[in-house]
């Protein structure tokens, strides 16, 4: 049966203030996220429709806070709260030190990664 932890997940990497640990099982990735600081996401998603996360996510959340905007409203996450998030929503910040396993359909998960990527690589460009 397949399996991936946090020490064994073969992807991800220390992003500064994120350092996330992935691994894909079955067509799904499953990200353990670690957040040192309080982060508003919403410039790494810039160039994605609406400007939003277009992939869902399942997971739960291990320690600390999340707050997403979804639509009009916004939702917080705690520790030892499970969550599904639909399409088109944004994280907005988080308690420091949060951590959380998130499970999202690998291949629409790509897609989003890529524009993070390349919005990191310009803000670190100056």
């Amino acid at each position: 049966m397949p399996k991936v932890s946090k020490e064994s997940a073969p992807g991800g990497g220390d992003f500064g203030p994120v350092t996330d640990r992935s691994g894909e099982l079955d067509g799904y990735t499953v990200n353990f996220g670690s957040f040192a600081n309080d982060m508003d996401q919403t410039p790494m998603l810039k160039g994605l429709p609406d400007d939003r996360c277009q992939c869902p996510h399942w997971g739960y959340v291990l320690k600390g806070s999340f707050t997403y905007r979804c639509g009009d409203r916004e939702e917080v996450f705690r520790a030892g709260d499970a969550f599904y998030l639909a399409p088109g929503h944004v994280g907005v910040g988080n308690e420091p030190g949060s951590e959380m396993v998130q499970f999202s359909p690998a291949e629409e998960l790509k897609k989003t990664e890529e524009v993070i990527m390349k919005n990191m690589r310009a803000m670190q460009a100056g």
